[in-house]
């Protein structure tokens, strides 16, 4: 049952009460949002957690009257401080969004503007929201800009956002939300697409700068380690409904709705290894303590011969030269890398943003022949990845396959999922017939968990985690004995990321397929992984098995990134 927060003597910032919204869609009206009431306190933090798709980011939009088009508030109040926000008028709403609300979405890339510089991006704001001009306007921007953490910030404020990274960005996208000061700041998914020391310093920024404004922070997440850390309450949301509200401590101690205890089963730890994770696996064994026990992951049996060999593998991408120049520079980017992976085993490879992971996974794939210098040996058996060509080189793809992050942009919209599926099969095993090929892509879809009617449907029909299903089947479609999986569960969330990492498990089980597994989710690579390769700009700088790393790390970086994890 739901309740509100208790009375701790402040005053509430934020409060809805039966709050509605309905959706316009081609199947009928839908209810996004079904009587929702919660209240925000000064200085609190108030976690709205639950699935992709139960209402939490449309929630948002309704506080600050930014639905989408199909999209209307049905009913319920919603209070900042004595004002109500849908009785205003738009122009009233204009003075509230990023006066008394300032809002950081998940993707700082696309929230801001390409070709303002950041300087103006913050000067908008406060020439909208306040009072100051000229030239204490601008002091007031490079005032955020260093309280946010940017390095020279007044020769940066001059930059534009692509000239920062990911968690540099973020901390800009603070900086506006909050240069109004607002009494209600709204994190949508702040931290999901940032490494776990970017995360941790970013976490540590917002909880800094809410003791020292009073600030009310309005958490959503689906990151339930997260949510641990730093909320105060916590409101459980499903189906547009919210199906518990409770403090935070109460709520992991001693959760009370089903829903809430199945996500806490499902976050995956080191703790959990070889137990399945999500509710439809659990629920289908039969004696869940016998096969839970015969299936806790034991070390890999490393074989005398890798599969998979990497010696002194060098990337350095190539730079456009001026037009008379013939020397072309490169800038390195991986820089003599070494490791082995056996059948059957899990390698994680751990680092910061940009210290050359993804660079490294496609280098192996041979995805990077005009953009970049490749050096080194790569041995696939006996055979070198990087120096064949032809039909040999077609040979080796079939062996070594890639799971990318992003299911949405990793599959072509334009395509049913049948002709995405026969596409690697028939350039790759052109010897099979196309009823062979047929009866694979049935088989396929069957292992990873999707209908039967998946081939005929186009992506955009399918969830966030089907679409990852159906990013695994193609992979799989032509058996590979390597598998990149490229960040393939932080789009995800944690239920849907359960499902997939129940599936990794079993396919590896059941194919003996090595794993070379790039993320920066800490939960998943203690849950999955046989051995850890832990890199730092551009080189392994420890490569040992996880239970060695995760207890007596050997290398600073290692000890750094293990200190920033929010611990569940």
């Amino acid at each position: 049952m739901a309740t509100t927060p208790r009375n701790d003597g402040r005053d509430p910032v934020l409060s809805i009460d039966e709050l509605t919204v309905k959706i316009a869609s081609d199947a009928g009206i839908v209810t996004a949002v079904q009587s929702l009431g919660i209240c925000i306190k000064r200085g609190q933090t108030f976690a709205l957690v639950g699935e992709s798709g139960c209402g939490k980011s449309m929630t948002a939009l309704a506080l600050l009257r930014l639905l989408p088009e199909a999209g209307w508030i049905a009913g319920g109040s919603v209070y900042l401080d004595d004002v109500e926000l849908n009785q205003l008028p738009e122009h009233g709403m204009r003075r509230i969004r990023g006066g008394g609300i300032g809002i950081i979405f998940q993707e700082p890339s696309t929230s801001l503007n390409p070709v303002m510089t950041i300087g103006r991006q913050l000067e908008e704001t406060l020439r909208a929201h306040t009072s100051y001009r000229g030239a204490a306007l601008r002091e007031r921007a490079l005032w955020w800009l260093q309280r946010v953490g940017i390095p020279e910030a007044a020769k940066r404020i001059h930059d534009y956002p692509f000239q920062f990274s990911g968690g540099q960005k973020q901390r800009i996208m603070i900086a506006i939300a909050l240069a109004a000061e607002p009494r209600l700041l709204v994190a949508d998914e702040p931290t999901t697409a940032l490494d776990v020391t970017v995360q941790a310093q970013i976490l540590d920024l917002l909880a800094d700068i809410q003791q020292e404004m009073g600030l009310a922070i309005l958490l959503i997440t689906h990151d339930l380690a997260v949510v641990k850390n730093v909320a105060d309450h916590v409101a459980l949301m499903r189906a547009g409904k919210i199906l518990e509200t409770v403090d935070a401590v109460t709520f992991f101690s001693a959760p009370d709705h089903p829903y809430a205890r199945q996500l806490i089963a499902a976050v995956p730890n080191f703790a959990k290894r070889g137990r399945p994770l999500s509710a439809p696996a659990l629920e289908s064994l039969e004696n869940p303590v016998a096969t839970v026990a015969a299936a806790i992951r034991k070390p890999v049996e490393l074989q005398v011969a890798p599969l998979l060999s990497v010696r002194d593998l060098s990337v350095a991408y190539r730079q456009q030269g001026g037009f008379w120049s013939k020397q072309v520079p490169v800038t390195p980017v991986v820089n003599g890398v070494s490791f082995d992976l056996y059948a059957g085993e899990t390698l994680a490879l751990l680092g910061e943003s940009g210290c050359g992971k993804t660079t490294l996974a496609k280098a192996l794939l041979r995805l990077l022949e005009k953009q970049a210098v490749v050096s080194g040996l790569a041995l696939l058996g006996d055979q070198d990845i990087l120096k064949a060509q032809g039909a040999r080189l077609r040979q080796l793809r079939q062996s070594i396959q890639i799971v990318f992050q992003d299911p949405y942009a990793s599959l072509d919209p334009r395509m049913p999922v049948g002709e995405i599926l026969d596409e690697g099969l028939a350039a790759l095993r052109p010897d099979r017939s196309r009823a062979d090929r047929s009866k694979a892509i049935q088989g396929l879809l069957d292992r990873v968990g999707l209908p039967a009617n998946t081939i005929d449907r186009y992506p955009h029909e399918f969830s966030g985690g089907q679409r990852q299903r159906i990013a695994i089947a193609r992979a799989l479609a032509v058996e590979p004995a390597v598998l990149i999986c490229d960040e393939p569960t932080s789009a995800l969330d944690v239920s849907v990321q359960a499902q997939i990492l129940d599936l990794l498990n079993d396919l590896q089980r059941e194919l003996n397929i090595a794993y070379l597994f790039i993320t920066h989710n800490f939960g998943v690579v203690e849950y999955l992984s046989d051995r850890i390769a832990v890199m730092d700009q551009g080189k392994l700088v420890e490569v040992a098995d996880t239970p060695t790393v995760l207890a007596a790390p050997a290398h600073a970086l290692t000890r750094r990134l293990l200190q920033a994890v929010p611990r569940f």
